[in-house]
């Protein structure tokens, strides 16, 4: 595979686990909690989901949004983790849409030889590469953390994978149940 080809296919695949795969899920879980629950944590050393969510925003946007596509970079860190709300659901879910939507755009526009580029982001160079991975990856933890936090107070099986022995057919696993977004199950 040449290394535009994989460049392009990279780019993708981050676009396509960002928008299509990890927010989602995000979305769902910030619907099923409260305005309390946002903010539950469950020891001071631990983040809220509220906080996970003001986080990953703020993380799209400085390394993608600004690291690659040359927006001013206006992320203050520590707010995203010191907030403790209640900031409605819907300005946090839109917050991290709106990021999302904006790093998926910087994702089209970025050539896939640009890729090998030095950038640098929160005084680190870094490659454009680099930049990408870390944010996917990053993205991918904190839907996790998100993920665990909904499962302990709600205590139910959010259906986003299969455990041994779910008997769903593949048909059913894809329809998610009535009125509910199909997320693929991994």
């Amino acid at each position: 595979m040449s290394g535009n080809l994989f460049g392009s296919e990279f780019l993708k695949l981050a676009e396509h686990s960002l928008r299509r795969h990890h927010l989602p899920r995000i979305e769902q879980c910030l619907a099923m909690l409260s305005s309390d629950e946002l903010w539950w944590r469950p020891n001071d050393s631990s983040n809220s989901a509220g906080n996970l969510v003001l986080h990953l925003a703020g993380n799209v946007r400085q390394w993608i949004v600004a690291g690659l596509g040359g927006a001013p970079d206006r992320r203050q860190r520590d707010l995203e983790f010191l907030e403790r709300g209640p900031v409605p659901r819907a300005q946090l879910t839109r917050a991290l849409q709106f990021a999302v939507r904006d790093a998926c755009k910087v994702l089209r526009r970025v050539k896939p030889a640009e890729l090998a580029r030095t950038h640098v982001i929160q005084r680190m160079p870094v490659t454009g590469f680099n930049a990408v991975l870390h944010v996917v990856e990053h993205f991918a933890f904190h839907t996790g953390q998100i993920v665990f936090i909904t499962k302990q107070l709600r205590s139910k099986d959010l259906r986003f994978t299969r455990l041994p022995g779910d008997t769903r057919s593949p048909q059913a696993a894809k329809s998610g149940g009535r009125g509910r977004r199909w997320v693929p199950v991994l």
